[in-house]
């Protein structure tokens, strides 16, 4: 996995990236209560704004981590937001992008500079 500045997580899945928040963005936020995500088939840009999350402290943007399309989107967090406390890594993921350029994703932190990161 790699992680971003903006707390977010990207996991290779065969030709596809999976992108979600990361552990330490969901405590941050609190009890996330609506996610608004974009439509699979959308193209976007690296820095786009393509998904919403609101908890109960803020709401914020989830930005398109490369160039690409969505592919696929959670509708499981769209109808039970609490997901994405319940488990950021995992069930709690967003959407999964065909990037244009997939070594794109090295330029991201691992784990243990994301852990530096967060410190």
């Amino acid at each position: 996995m790699k992680y971003t500045e903006e707390h977010e997580w990207l996991r290779p899945e065969d030709d596809l990236i999976v992108v979600g928040i990361t552990e330490h963005a969901s405590e941050q936020l609190g009890d996330v209560v609506f996610v608004e995500l974009p439509d699979a088939g959308t193209t976007v840009s690296k820095d786009d704004e393509v998904a919403v999350i609101e908890s109960v402290k803020a709401a914020s943007d989830i930005l398109a981590p490369l160039d690409g399309e969505i592919v696929e989107v959670n509708d499981a967090i769209v109808e039970n937001p609490g997901l994405v406390n319940e488990d950021p890594l995992g069930d709690g993921w967003f959407f999964k992008i065909r990037a244009e350029d997939a070594t794109a994703i090295d330029e991201y932190m691992d784990e243990s500079e994301y852990k530096d990161f967060i410190g």
